[in-house]
């Protein structure tokens, strides 16, 4: 089997666990497999080099930016490169411009364009273990370029679709994909299996498990994904196709995004092409902007509302501004002290009432609804930060999903 391997920040933090993570790729490696070991940059190592530039400047060149932070990763798939070879496994550390893979300019966000697979293919025939750098590659004109927070999992997937691997495993400090966080709710239960459609949905309304990019890449291409612990040999949980026994379940999980600010837009003409003219800047800023809200007047004006992640927070209230002040809008508020709660599953298609009881549960606790947005098999709402844990809790609960209460380590 042809298998992509990727390791997390918390897998490689230090020698110890990167011995680990050696012992774990030997394993495989006995066992006859092709392996490509895709790694991030040690735990924390990213967040110190962006505040390094960040001493220099208050907002370093984006270029620049990912000349330093691709060194992260450079340094971890070097380090298990060398630590393989010295135990008499041959293999090759590649940087993302040696494989190569091909991105877009968009520095700090880029996005993958193109795996070319030739230098892949002649490693792994020679019999070595590749190990990729991950979360960066190169602009056709050279550039070096990263893809943005949780890129390694992109990576990984993106190398598993090119190269059509068996299976791509992806390891972290959490064993599984669970109904709701741990931390939040000790009676959080593993799931065995969840399809690429739900989780799609929990990445992309805040799950860390896995980056929202990689989800889609694997769904797009049918990447057989595994999501395990690099701590523990114990079974992951498996995202494929959905199948009957997944309809059945009304919802699979709930989880929350602290990472959200909201941006209220009072006043706006009502008339077509406004909203192409507010969004179109924040789209080419390469700001994703999430939920949106829009409420005619009958003045012939609308009121607007919509969240985008709190770490573009300024940079889109600062383009709304402008924008606005050309549009001759009334007024313009912010708010970052916002979190997104939010509750998945595909047995939603065939299931009603589910909104009902969403929204009676958080009345309950006096958790007042700010935003609402909905799809097929999710329903997420904006509330205030602080009721986050609570409004987690109480929706777990609501909605059966506890399991055994699982004892500390």
């Amino acid at each position: 089997m042809l298998i992509v391997q990727k390791y997390g920040g918390t897998s490689v933090a230090n020698l110890e666990r990167i011995r680990n993570v050696a012992e774990r790729v030997i394993n495989y490696k006995k066992q006859g497999h092709d392996l490509v070991v895709v790694v991030s940059a040690m735990a924390g190592e990213t967040d110190r080099l962006i505040n390094l530039a960040k001493q220099i400047t208050p907002e370093p060149s984006p270029r620049e930016l990912d000349m330093l932070l691709a060194t992260g990763e450079q340094v971890t798939s070097s380090l298990l490169a060398i630590l393989l070879k010295s135990v008499g496994y041959d293999a090759i550390a590649l940087l993302g411009f040696q494989v190569p893979i091909l991105t877009t300019d968009l520095f700090t966000k880029a996005r993958i364009k193109e795996i070319k697979t030739e230098r892949l293919r002649k490693e792994l025939a020679l019999g070595r273990i590749v190990v990729v750098a991950g979360f960066q590659g190169v602009t056709e004109d050279g550039d070096i370029t990263t893809l943005g927070r949780g890129g390694s999992d992109t990576t990984a997937v993106a190398l598993a679709s090119a190269l059509k691997a068996d299976l791509c495993e992806i390891y972290t400090d959490v064993d599984g994909v669970y109904t709701a966080d741990p931390r939040i709710v000790p009676r959080a239960r593993k799931l065995r299996k969840i399809s690429y459609e739900e989780m799609l949905e929990l990445a992309s309304s805040g799950a860390k498990v896995l980056e929202m990019r990689s989800v889609e890449l694997a769904m797009i291409y049918k990447v057989p994904l595994v999501v395990r612990s690099s701590f523990n040999y114990s079974e992951g949980t498996l995202i494929t196709e959905e199948d009957e026994e997944m309809e059945k379940v009304l919802v699979s999980g709930v989880t929350y995004n602290r990472n959200e600010a909201r941006i209220s837009i009072y006043g706006v003409p009502d008339r077509p092409g406004v909203a192409a003219k507010i969004f179109g800047p924040i789209g080419e800023a390469g700001i994703i902007v999430d939920m949106i809200i829009q409420t005619a007047r009958p003045d012939g004006k609308a009121d607007l509302t919509f969240t985008v992640p709190r770490p573009d927070f300024k940079q889109a209230l600062e383009i709304v501004k402008r924008v606005g002040e050309e549009l001759g809008i009334e007024r313009l508020e912010g708010d970052d002290r916002i979190a997104k709660v939010s509750i998945v599953g595909a047995g939603m298609r065939t299931h009603s009432g589910v909104a009902t009881k969403m929204f009676e549960t958080l009345a309950k606790h006096g958790i007042n609804i700010m935003m609402i947005s909905t799809s097929e098999i999710k329903i997420s709402c904006v509330i205030e930060e602080k009721y986050t844990e609570l409004a987690v809790r109480a929706l777990h609960e609501a909605f059966n999903l506890e399991g055994e209460v699982k004892e500390e380590k």
